[in-house]
């Protein structure tokens, strides 16, 4: 909690102030005060000037330290710690606070060289190491050291929540806050649990306990926001961060950096660069945010540069390193880095505590996407359409999904959803929009896409999507004007052949009375457009049939 040292401890009195009494000095804090009040600066600016004094104590040293620590300035609380390790007869107590702050600091290996040294609470330090590491046999041996005590037991808490089983995290607290209702703070980690299930309204519903006793604590108020963000908007959290930005003292670091951070998230990116880079080593949620701004950039070989070494050890991070992977697959048209990003998504998706979650189920439907099952795809994605109706990202697979097993109609419905102009403009979205249309025999509406687009390779591509699935679903006559466009741009026998057949099925369904006679004129230029020896032998016969039914041409 933050605290203003400026506050006197006793407001005025209602009476006006005798002038002797003006004159007094304020009477100095006592230590207890302020650590009580968790005025942790105002502590150590007292303990200093005690010391500075010519006053100071081995045990000032170590209650320095202790406050440095719980103001997050680890660095000067580990500097601190060190010097008192260095003195004769130092209680094993000062190298347990070193390992924590060297853990606290990212120092893992010297945490556990340092821990070994420590007294009988290392246990629990060293549970927690193990799962740093990664070490699931030394993981059990130190969790069967675990004592059924309220500090082991949030210990075992905390590991749950780090390893992604929130529902025994809340379970544990629960439990514990059951016997111990003062224990106001254990409903924030219960919050925070919830927050990670998806469940914003319980999380907020249970974090307002502890607001209401404690309204200034930043990490409240910060989680405050973030529901506020999945359940509104960013604007929405913005202002619910304002509080914090006004409680938040220039000295208490890490709330500042918090707040910088999800400004940045709240605004959907903006200032990512200058920002988040510095914060990468601070806030763990720094450099998967950086990831995601250059993913929305386009700058997808930056994005895997920041994540190729990460280790990932939560859902979020499997989840990131899946997608990054996928797109540097499919630009790269490499197939090693899909297979990974199939391999993380597999995992996400098939593991107990993600199965039966949104993400999990879009990372199985984003598994079976890149293996090309997409009956499998839309088994996933009709689960959880329900929350992603105006969802443009999402619709965009739904809709090649429905497309790819030969649903056009509704692929056609949910591709029109999308108000995206990136996606829009996308040659993915283009060719498989132009596809429906003509599987829906609209192929005139597939011909308008392709009239709108300038001249490129990705123009010649749909051309020739356009010539083939209309020449395949008897749409002769858009089959043959796409036909003709090909063979000017790239005289191959091939188009001549297409556009020749194409111009007999069109004169064809002329006769049938399926297309309106004044068509066959077009048609004859079309063939004329070509010079072959079969051109004259076809308008011939054409002109002929017109002249029999009294047609102009």
């Amino acid at each position: 909690m933050i605290l203003s040292r400026t506050k006197p401890a006793t407001g005025p009195s209602s009476q006006s102030t005798p002038a002797k009494e003006k004159g007094k000095q304020k009477q100095m804090p006592k230590l207890e005060d302020l650590l009580d009040a968790r005025d942790y600066t105002g502590a150590i600016t007292f303990l200093e000037f005690h010391k500075n004094s010519g006053k100071g104590s081995t045990e000032e040293d170590q209650w320095i330290a202790y406050c440095a620590f719980h103001l997050g300035d680890y660095k000067k609380a580990m500097e601190e710690y060190e010097k008192l390790t260095k003195i004769d007869g130092c209680p094993p107590e000062v190298f347990t606070s070193l390992a924590c702050c060297c853990f606290f600091l990212g120092m893992y290996r010297e945490a556990d060289a340092i821990a070994t040294k420590g007294c009988a609470n290392r246990n629990r330090l060293l549970f927690h190491l193990s799962h740093k590491f990664g070490d699931e046999k030394r993981l059990m041996s130190y969790h069967q050291n675990l004592q059924d005590v309220i500090e082991d037991q949030l210990s075992l808490a905390s590991i749950h929540y780090l390893r992604s089983h929130y529902q025994e995290a809340i379970d544990t607290y629960k439990r514990i806050l059951l016997d111990n209702r003062d224990y106001l703070a254990l409903n924030v980690y219960v919050a925070l649990c919830y927050y990670k299930l998806d469940y914003y309204d319980v999380s907020q519903e249970v974090l307002q306990v502890y607001l209401q006793q404690h309204p200034d604590s930043a990490v409240a108020i910060n989680l405050k926001a973030c529901n506020h963000f999945r359940l509104y908007n960013g604007k929405a959290a913005e202002a619910e961060l304002k509080s914090l930005q006004e409680v938040a003292s220039a000295s208490f670091t890490y709330a500042q950096d918090l707040i910088k951070h999800n400004l940045v998230v709240f605004r959907s990116g903006e200032g990512s660069l200058q920002i988040l880079p510095p914060l990468i080593d601070v806030l763990p949620e720094a450099r998967l945010n950086l990831v995601i701004y250059y993913l929305r950039q386009d700058d997808i070989q930056e994005a895997y540069n920041l994540i190729k070494d990460l280790e990932p050890t939560t859902p979020q991070e499997y989840i990131l390193k899946g997608v990054v992977n996928a797109a540097l697959g499919q630009d790269q048209g490499s197939r090693e880095h899909l297979k990974i990003a199939q391999q993380y998504f597999q995992l996400v998706g098939g593991s107990a505590s993600e199965a039966d979650t949104i993400p999990g189920r879009q990372c199985m439907a984003s598994c079976f996407f890149l293996l090309k099952q997409f009956p499998d795809v839309l088994i996933y994605l009709n689960s959880i359409k329900s929350y992603f109706y105006n969802d443009d990202t999402f619709n965009f697979n739904y809709a090649q999904a429905k497309a790819a097993v030969g649903n056009y109609k509704e692929a056609e419905e949910v591709f029109l959803l999308i108000q995206n102009e990136k996606i829009k403009q996308d040659y993915v979205y283009l060719s498989w929009l132009a596809r429906c249309y003509i599987m829906n025999r609209r192929a005139r509406l597939a011909w308008e896409l392709y009239l709108k687009m300038e001249t490129s390779a990705e123009s010649f591509s749909l051309l020739q999507l356009i010539a083939n699935d209309c020449y395949k679903m008897g749409q002769f006559y858009h089959a043959a004007k796409a036909f003709d466009v090909l063979e000017r741009l790239d005289p191959n026998p091939e188009y001549w052949e297409g556009k020749r057949g194409a111009c007999v099925g069109v004169f064809q369904m002329i006769i049938a009375g399926h297309e309106p006679r004044d068509t066959l004129r077009e048609v004859i230029q079309l063939i004329r457009n070509t010079s072959n020896p079969q051109v004259e032998f076809l308008t011939r016969v054409m002109k002929k049939w017109a002249k029999d039914n009294k047609l102009q041409v």
